[in-house]
């Protein structure tokens, strides 16, 4: 599973170890990720990705290969968006075929399209769905999956904005404050993955995965300040003021906005048919995951903030 240590690695190499799966995780810095391996099945090998025979290698005696690499923003020479999710998925598959694998699970994205993606992240996004697919034939049986924002215990979208919000005096601007979401748990992106591997009826297929409601972006956000305790005001930007806060923050470390991100946000991320149902799976709504975990947060910084105090 290559991204294997990455948010939604973690939850889908549990529930495939809890299906008696073994999985192996290449990885450049197997020390760092030792808590994977806790409880499971799961063997961590050091690996460039982009190494050719040692990724062909790290496939030898799998039966099946998941890839859910991929990059949000462009943040160093040799981590931009087409290397990252193209050249990188073209690797894949051809290290698939050297190595006899016929089953592929790829990560793509919801509004991805080669063609008319608004952003280079859904355009580089779409190309690599699109390639995976095609190269794969006929040899190997792809499937793939675009999730709207997944969130979940380690996520960086609900997670994300609590920091911020927490962090950050005054009111809180917000640029693309009307973009549409329908948030995604990662456990049933997980569970879309697991029940699709084995399943050949979704041979071929492209699942667009979204939870239960749509939310603002605003609404999100809002809802993210009542659940961490936050009593804190979200002023909506328009398109121009956000476009300004995109440009400025792409040029901050880690790139907290990107004008990409930006571009993004352009188009709504709404599922136009019901992936999760298709395989068999009830969503899971933000209500029976986020107070819970923002809670624990808002508990932990109230105990950080009383400890400082004495």
């Amino acid at each position: 599973m290559l991204g294997g240590c990455g948010f939604v690695g973690s939850y889908l190499t549990s529930r495939l170890n809890s299906c008696g799966i073994k999985v192996r995780i290449p990885t450049r810095h197997p020390q760092r990720h030792r808590e994977i391996k806790a409880g499971g099945e799961v063997e961590l090998i050091s690996l460039d990705l982009f190494d050719r025979q040692q990724l062909g290698g790290a496939m030898e005696g799998c039966e099946a290969a998941i890839n859910l690499v991929g990059i949000l923003n462009e943040n160093r020479v040799g981590k931009d968006f087409h290397h990252i999710h193209v050249e990188l998925a073209d690797r894949v598959v051809e290290a698939c075929k050297t190595s006899g694998i016929t089953r592929l699970l790829h990560m793509s994205a919801l509004n991805a399209n080669e063609s008319s993606g608004p952003s280079l992240y859904l355009k580089t996004k779409g190309e690599a769905e699109n390639r995976t697919h095609t190269l794969g034939k006929p040899q190997l049986k792809v499937t793939s999956f675009r999730p709207s924002v997944i969130f979940g215990p380690g996520d960086s979208f609900f997670n994300r904005f609590a920091g911020l919000l927490a962090s950050l005096p005054g009111p809180f601007p917000l640029a693309c404050p009307d973009t549409r979401f329908a948030p995604v748990f990662v456990g049933d992106v997980a569970e879309a993955f697991v029940r699709a591997l084995a399943n050949k009826e979704t041979w071929g297929k492209h699942y667009e995965l979204c939870g239960p409601e749509s939310f603002t972006l605003q609404e999100l956000v809002e809802y993210t300040a009542v659940q961490s305790g936050l009593n804190k005001r979200i002023i909506g930007l328009g398109d121009r003021a956000s476009q300004l806060q995109a440009r400025i923050l792409g040029k901050l470390p880690g790139k907290p906005f990107s004008y990409d991100n930006y571009l993004s946000l352009q188009v709504n991320s709404l599922c136009s048919k019901d992936g999760l149902n298709e395989l068999g799976i009830f969503p899971t709504s933000i209500d029976s995951v986020v107070p819970y975990m923002l809670a624990d947060k808002s508990a932990r910084r109230l105990y950080q903030q009383l400890r400082r105090q004495i």
